[in-house]
């Protein structure tokens, strides 16, 4: 295939959060294996880079909150310096789409759902996410087809670029590290979301704690310092129960979730994590649009996905739903035995 416009470096935009950057990255992979003379350029926030860091298809990473503390004119010439000749919008933010603009990218591409992008994007792409029965790391590559890409993806394949994710080698605390010397026996539960998605309850987490602490098995809670402040409390008291919350960085998280055996968690970034990971990845989902598993699910080898009922009447009509906390505390444990699929 040949490069469109001589395009020899493009920049990827996603400015939020880490499960949605995991499942950007096999767009990431795909255009490497099209081009493998280009340079892909990753802009996004810098508390994601350790995970960018992680994908070796991925050449260059730049902070757009460092970009965004800039003076205006800054801003235009700090984009035009990457001497970018494509970006691709992923996630659409109305500044970043007119600097891109007044930086003079040859080509810009974005979604047509975007008024701002009519203004701003030369290449927009007509496709809707929200009722698609596509995953969304597959909804990403609509973007590419500017590019050359005929066909979307199958979900195997994506999972194919997703496992190209290594973990960057650093050092974990000498008593962290103790915790996973048996890694089949060390089950990590992640309660909270940041709001990102619909929560498990938190006393169900503390019972399945119990629960497995004393099958032998060691139970690490994690979490930021502040999620740490909502729960901590409750956690029980148990040799095999260990609070992690806020005392680990991120590169030091990413490597504890690639040596624990499983990872508990709802919709969130260390859940997506686990599954690139290649670590057994416990999901706990409501099954309403659009923010069900066939949609958000971790993209992995390893995954276990949960529902408490796949027909549920009120999801079924898009209706807001608490379902998800009605599984049960012997479905998960069920989940972290059973074959992943």
């Amino acid at each position: 295939m040949k490069m469109p416009l001589d395009i020899q470096r493009i920049i990827i935009s996603r400015t939020d959060s880490i499960g949605d950057v995991i499942l950007t990255l096999p767009m990431c992979a795909w255009l490497k294996s099209q081009f493998p003379a280009c340079t892909l350029i990753f802009l996004g926030k810098a508390y994601t880079k350790p995970v960018v860091d992680c994908y070796p298809a991925v050449d260059e990473f730049v902070d757009w909150q460092e970009i965004e503390s800039l003076p205006s004119a800054a801003k235009v010439a700090r984009l035009a310096e990457l001497n970018a000749d494509a970006i691709v919008h992923v996630f659409p933010v109305k500044e970043i789409a007119s600097l891109a603009k007044k930086a003079k990218i040859p080509m810009r591409i974005g979604t047509s759902h975007r008024g701002f992008h009519l203004l701003t994007c030369n290449h927009r792409v007509n496709f809707t996410r929200k009722h698609s029965n596509l995953h969304e790391a597959q909804l990403n590559f609509e973007l590419l087809r500017p590019l050359g890409l005929n066909d979307i993806p199958s979900l195997k394949d994506v999972k194919e670029y997703g496992s190209l994710f290594k973990p960057v080698s650093v050092d974990l605390p000498q008593e962290v590290n103790a915790l996973v010397n048996d890694s089949s026996k060390t089950v990590i539960l992640h309660p909270k979301s940041q709001g990102s998605a619909l929560e498990w309850p938190l006393e169900r987490y503390m019972v399945l704690a119990s629960f497995l602490a004393n099958e032998g098995t060691t139970v690490l809670f994690t979490g930021t310092q502040n999620e740490g402040d909502q729960f901590r409390a409750f956690i029980p008291s148990h040799e095999r129960i260990v609070d992690l919350t806020g005392k680990l960085s991120l590169s030091e998280f990413i490597v504890l979730i690639s040596k624990v055996g499983a990872l508990v968690a709802c919709s969130t970034g260390p859940l997506h994590i686990a599954g690139v990971c290649g670590t057994r990845a416990v999901g706990l989902y409501s099954p309403r649009k659009p923010i069900h598993p066939g949609r958000w699910q971790p993209i992995g080898k390893h995954i276990n996905i949960l529902v408490y009922n796949e027909d549920c009447p009120q999801c079924k009509k898009g209706k807001k739903c608490l379902c998800v906390q009605d599984i049960s505390v012997e479905q998960v444990v069920a989940a972290l035995t059973s074959p992943a699929k």
